[in-house]
């Protein structure tokens, strides 16, 4: 049951802040927006879109392939790797450069800013998929530019299933190049905001992107998600949080749902609530590798 996850492998420093952003940026000065969030509170966790949704395919006892380009800072995440059994063959260290670091401030009403370093993760392309056998599927989510472009093409080249996952890599790329990511996707998974910036780039609307594919995921927060695949839709209701303790990863949580349940043909409906419930457990959880769970709990939950 292997599934290539190319992306980015970071280290997260999350922050909070008591309060709310919007009540300290005035909509008249936005041109000369200058702002300061003390953030009591710090945490180093281990991150990127593709080390998230690898360590949750881990515990569902899946064997994920993460395809990751990291810096010579990588130790502390290669041991924690190791110490989880993911496999990090698919991963190249360069060693001129820190791993991405990803720095994010959450408000009281869960609003984050991001700020975003990618560091090697920008020398992707020297990092080919490895050469294994038996890859079911492959989840391309946001990377470097040059990295996504590889690696789209290495996998439509040998036939094997695509889900592109943009995230926030989508305004990197022009539209020819996202028309040419659609045309090689089996699935497109992105949030209603993603969804909406793909039609403005490309020019077509959102029906004229869910022909292209197979299925259309688009998740949105608390409301839950759609998934449009045969011409029809199939609405996916949120999971409520026991304890929201913190937002950040649970979106990649949920793509690691969704594709046990595609590997393991438990329909589009069942598939997608497993990613909701995996995403809420997440958010009960700070950080976006530390959450709990075993499998058997979540499949009776379905």
């Amino acid at each position: 049951m292997s599934v290539v996850v190319c992306g980015s492998v970071a280290y997260d420093y999350l922050m909070e802040f008591d309060g709310e952003f919007g009540d300290f940026i005035l909509p008249d000065q936005i041109h000369i927006l200058s702002v300061a969030f003390n953030v009591p509170r710090l945490r180093k966790e281990f991150g990127g879109c593709a080390g998230n949704i690898g360590f949750n395919m881990k515990k569902l006892g899946m064997d994920p392939i993460v395809c990751a380009t990291v810096g010579k800072d990588f130790g502390d995440y290669r041991t924690w790797f190791e110490s989880n059994d993911i496999p990090i063959s698919g991963i190249k260290v360069i060693e001129d450069m820190f791993t991405a670091q990803c720095f994010i401030t959450t408000d009281e009403k869960n609003n984050q800013l991001t700020s975003f370093h990618p560091g090697a993760m920008e020398e992707g392309h020297g990092n080919s998929i490895p050469d294994i056998q038996g890859i079911e599927m492959v989840i391309l989510s946001p990377d470097g530019k040059k990295s996504t472009i590889l690696h789209a093409n290495e996998m439509h080249n040998k036939g094997i299933p695509i889900m592109y996952d943009p995230g926030q890599g989508l305004p990197m790329f022009d539209k020819s190049e996202i028309l040419n990511f659609i045309d090689q996707a089996d699935w497109i998974i992105l949030n209603e905001y993603e969804a909406n910036l793909l039609s403005e780039i490309t020019g077509l609307n959102h029906d004229q992107i869910k022909a292209s594919v197979s299925a259309m995921i688009v998740t949105k927060g608390g409301q839950g998600s759609d998934i449009f695949v045969d011409d029809q839709v199939i609405s996916i209701d949120p999971i409520p949080a026991d304890n929201e303790a913190d937002p950040t990863g649970c979106g990649d949580a949920y793509r690691a749902g969704l594709i046990y349940g595609m590997i393991n043909d438990l329909g589009w409906e069942k598939s997608g609530k497993l990613g909701s419930i995996l995403g809420s457990i997440k958010v009960g959880s700070h950080g976006t590798q530390n959450h709990k769970f075993e499998l058997e709990d979540l499949l009776s939950r379905l």
